[in-house]
């Protein structure tokens, strides 16, 4: 018996009953959905600015196949190529039950793009970081895989990336977060510790995310896009022009022309 009761019984080599794919052949009969095809390359947007920027710049338009009996899916286009975007995916276990419906709808690479608080400061927000690790302070990475203090980004989408993010203007590192779900118990000693670890922000999907890419051997990114300091300071919790979306959409871009050639169908 493990001392907290929630990591019991966690069958991790077994299958679930509940699958994905047949939630969405029920909500498809349901809503009368014939349209199959979603992009392959979509975007999960906790905060709602980006696919506010999308639709009023990019001319996004609501994908018709998406069975989700929770959300909206959008669709854009950048050079030529189709990308999806999810508003208001806030927190772990939301996240990935997207994720899970993404990639059973013929998704193939996932990127999150969540604001965050600044733990240790490199330099004045707001700026990015490309998360390749985050502390597993969630339950939702604990039903994929067996306990450990971090979840990390796949190996082989790190070192895809590394020349990726160029451009002088695009404010970016590679590092680490603390990811909760509880943002409002984030205690000064809490913080503390993991600033001590030299944990640089705190945020509220990547470590489940990254749980269920290993788990389920799916394609997932994850950045922070450090707006904040949790509301300690004056004046926080600013993000940039048009809230931070051109800037974020740098960023989004940059990875997906990397993986254009993977991703892209003709």
């Amino acid at each position: 018996m493990n001392k907290s009761p929630i990591l019991d019984h966690k069958f991790y080599d077994q299958p679930s009953v509940f699958q994905p794919e047949n939630l969405l052949r029920e909500a498809r009969r349901q809503k009368e959905i014939t349209e199959l095809v979603i992009p392959d390359v979509c975007i999960l947007d906790p905060d709602g600015d980006i696919e506010e920027y999308v639709i009023q710049k990019h001319h996004a338009k609501l994908n018709k196949a998406w069975a989700c009996y929770h959300t909206k899916l959008f669709e854009f286009e950048h050079e030529g190529q189709k990308i999806g975007i999810i508003g208001r995916a806030v927190g772990a276990s939301f996240a990935v039950l997207l994720a899970e419906q993404l990639f059973a709808s013929g998704c193939k690479l996932l990127l999150s793009m969540t604001s965050s608080g600044q733990l240790v400061q490199p330099m004045e927000p707001p700026y990015f970081i490309l998360i390749e690790k985050s502390v597993r302070d969630e339950g939702t990475s604990y039903h994929y895989l067996a306990s450990s203090q971090f979840s990390f980004l796949n190996t082989d989408l790190k070192e895809k990336l590394e020349n990726a993010f160029n451009n002088p203007a695009i404010k970016i590192f590679t590092g680490s977060t603390w990811t909760t779900d509880a943002p409002y118990r984030e205690t000064a000693e809490s913080i503390n510790h993991y600033k001590s670890i030299g944990i640089h922000a705190v945020e509220m999907e990547a470590s489940a995310l990254y749980a269920f890419a290993q788990a389920r051997n799916k394609n997932v990114i994850c950045f922070a896009h450090v707006t904040n300091q949790m509301a300690s300071v004056e004046g926080d919790f600013e993000k940039g022009e048009h809230n931070g979306s051109k800037d974020a959409l740098q960023v989004l871009f940059a990875t997906i022309d990397t993986f254009s050639t993977k991703t892209h169908t003709p």
